[in-house]
């Protein structure tokens, strides 16, 4: 299993029910095999006495499109075909009749072959049953170039925010023909997807990263290759741009960033800082998305359309609506910034401190352990954890080892030394070892100010990484070498043996299958079992090396 499907043809039907059964909408008998969706509170001889009714739809797969987009202030309802596939004439009838007061009806329709025919159709035979119905067909794919017929594709959303605001104004149906109609010439959009779509039961097809594909996976106008965020937003953005010149239209913009389908929330974060970083700010007046607005299954891609930020525009697209696919129009600003506070109470790190050079040496043999040590050290890691306690404890090393060589860090006086180190892992260490070990030493500093003794002090700053931490001995963490270690220094025992301890208690924590804190907590005890934890093994080698500086 691939996906999380049922019966393939069962996909469309059961999305349908779950969109009815969560939203106030009115679904069609089940019976009658039509797929309509409809607006719960509407009433053709109430609301629709007032208000033009407006209706859209076309194949499923491009959800949250059409049924997402019905609401006070949108979509009056939806009509829904299989996937990829037009509704029937009976469908779109069907809904017509269900909707159309003496306002009369506006169905907006991508301009596909089967759309148009079907709505067309629909169209006529309502006009002759006496209903007033226009049309207006969307065609802001810029892919094609001289296309005699572009495709609809995520543009439509703004002609259903255009249309169902100009609806509940109660503007008469040949003005909202006539405003929809005069967006659609303004506006353009462009896709690119570096992976086709699969239809449910079907594997996906095996294509190279393409631009200008339609959503219904038709083939791209040309193959791409973009090695980065950035140029893939060029390629579609460069093109979209020239088209909508070549029609005299020019920023500000209003931009729609659509998520084909698979692109994850970092993705399309990262697509929206390219573009505003390409167009700029100035450039980008308001930004809708980034957000699915109309997919393609599970396309892993995304389109872009840009649409002239002209104040009745704004106004319509910034209008409050009840239909839950809509995301909202925000608008776009340059952030101002600020200088974080940074200051130390008692700050620890200068220019010029003051250097002891045993006390430096034995810092640069740590450094030059838990460095020789990273490999190990992720390939623990890698078993129980993401792989990365190596890298962390270099980082740490690496910070350590740039302030020794600035001479920033104070190496005559324990309480200070232990204070910057602290404030340097807490800084550029990361992750919880380094918010963790950055406790101990601002712990142990401060009882060294107080009470003077390492031992006292060391234990001091383990009480406060487990009152923060949680952990305890036995959880397969740092604790385990890091306590045994600390309570051999308080018996009065050598660096040699408090060494000796802190690697009996690592190598314990491979015998150790049930972990209470830390990552490993998360991995089944199978994936445990003759592993060493990864910070035991880090605090057991640097208590090593402290005994090799002392011997």
């Amino acid at each position: 299993m691939e996906r999380f499907y049922n019966a393939p043809g069962d996909v469309v039907d059961e999305i349908l029910r779950t969109t009815a059964a969560t939203a106030p909408l009115r679904i069609a008998e089940p019976d009658s095999g039509l797929r309509i969706l409809i607006r719960r509170d509407w009433d053709r001889t109430e609301q629709g006495r007032r208000q033009v009714a407006v209706l859209s739809g076309g194949g499923a797969g491009h959800e949250p499109a059409h049924a997402g987009y019905i609401g006070e202030g949108m979509l009056t309802g939806a009509i829904s075909g299989s996937l990829f596939a037009s509704p029937s004439v009976e469908a779109v009838l069907a809904a017509i009749r269900e909707v159309c007061g003496d306002a009369g009806c506006l169905l907006v329709v991508k301009n596909y072959t089967g759309d148009r025919l079907n709505f067309g159709l629909a169209a006529e035979r309502a006009r002759s049953e006496g209903l007033n119905v226009a049309m207006v067909i969307v065609a802001d794919d810029i892919a094609i170039e001289n296309a005699p017929q572009p495709r609809g594709i995520a543009g439509t959303v703004l002609v259903h925010k255009l249309a169902g605001y100009l609806a509940s104004q109660e503007t008469p149906l040949d003005a909202i023909r006539e405003r929809t109609e005069a967006l659609c010439r303004r506006m353009g959009s462009l896709g690119m997807a570096l992976s086709a779509a699969a239809q449910p039961g079907q594997p996906a097809a095996d294509r190279s990263p393409e631009l200008g594909l339609g959503i219904h996976n038709e083939t791209g106008t040309r193959q791409v290759d973009p090695k980065s965020a950035d140029e893939a937003m060029s390629l579609v953005l460069d093109p979209l741009r020239n088209a909508l010149s070549d029609r005299k239209l020019t920023g500000p913009w209003i931009a729609m960033l659509n998520d084909l389908g698979s692109c994850s929330t970092q993705e399309m974060g990262v697509l929206a800082a390219s573009l505003l970083r390409q167009l700029g700010v100035e450039q980008v007046a308001h930004l809708i998305g980034p957000a699915p607005l109309m997919t393609s299954l599970d396309m892993h891609g995304f389109s872009l359309t840009l649409l002239p930020a002209d104040d009745d525009t704004v106004t319509a697209l910034s209008a409050p609506t009840t239909a839950p696919g809509w995301p909202g129009l925000r608008a776009t600003q340059r952030p101002p910034h600020f200088s974080p506070d940074t200051r130390q109470d008692h700050e620890a790190l200068a220019d010029d401190a003051p250097q002891d050079a045993d006390t430096v040496a034995t810092l640069e043999r740590i450094i030059d352990t838990l460095r020789q040590a990273r490999e190990e050290l992720d390939a623990l890691d890698a078993r129980s954890g993401d792989g990365d306690a190596g890298a962390s404890m270099q980082s740490g090393a690496d910070s350590i080892a740039r302030a020794l060589e600035a001479k920033r860090l104070n190496t005559a006086a324990l309480p200070l030394l232990f204070a910057g180190v602290g404030q340097l892992l807490s800084r550029d260490m990361g992750g919880s070892s380094g918010v963790l070990l950055s406790i101990l030493f601002t712990a142990a500093a401060g009882s060294l100010d107080r009470r003077g003794k390492l031992d006292e002090a060391l234990a001091a700053g383990v009480e406060k990484m487990q009152a923060y931490g949680g952990a305890r001995p036995g959880d397969r963490t740092m604790l385990d070498a890091l306590i045994p270690a600390i309570e051999s220094l308080q018996r009065g025992e050598s660096l040699t043996q408090a060494a000796q301890a802190a690697r009996d208690g690592a190598q314990a924590t491979a015998s150790l299958t049930r972990a209470n804190a830390g990552r490993s907590a998360y991995v089944p005890e199978s994936a445990l079992k003759g592993v060493v934890d990864p910070g035991a093994e880090a605090v057991a080698r640097v208590f090593e090396a402290l005994s090799h500086s002392a011997s």
